[in-house]
């Protein structure tokens, strides 16, 4: 499966649609937000394939957003959450929580930790778990998002210039 991996949208509308595009065109079958999605508008961009996301630190008004993708078809996991996809166990959070973030890389129970909050896209190995950052569509030097092939492993990022 490829799971398509963005973060940090912060309402940037168009910067979403094009980074979903890119995502699509190299085949994500599943999209996942990391957080501060910043406005619903950016959820329509994921609209029509199967996602999910989780509120970051600058995500308001919980309950509207979560109604609003529950109407798209697309799961809020809340402030953390857990997705099985492909038989591979994925925990999402923000990133702003970095003591949750310890806690999870310790308890090495997933095959994959996705965050954003930083603003950098990154990647390493920590025993069992592989954390990703898929990087930010805005306030970012390079805007970037991910696309993970969960058979083969391998992470490639893209780069996303806005329309």
């Amino acid at each position: 499966m490829i799971v398509g991996i963005l973060g940090d949208t912060h309402g940037r509308v168009e910067s979403a649609k094009a980074a979903v595009a890119i995502l699509r065109e190299h085949g994500a079958e599943f999209l996942i937000h990391c957080g501060d999605v910043g406005s619903p508008l950016v959820l329509d961009q994921m609209a029509g394939t199967a996602g999910a996301f989780v509120f970051g630190n600058n995500d308001w008004n919980h309950r509207a957003m979560e109604r609003y993708a529950s109407d798209l078809g697309i799961q809020c996991l809340g402030l953390t959450g857990e997705l099985e996809l492909d038989g591979k166990r994925f925990v999402v959070l923000h990133g702003d929580d970095t003591r949750l973030m310890r806690q999870l890389i310790e308890q090495q129970e997933h095959d994959y930790l996705l965050f954003g909050h930083t603003h950098l896209k990154a990647e390493r190995q920590e025993g069992r778990v592989r954390l990703i950052n898929p990087g930010a569509l805005h306030r970012a030097a390079v805007k970037t998002v991910a696309t993970l092939d969960t058979r083969s492993d391998a992470l490639k990022f893209h780069i996303v210039t806005s329309l």
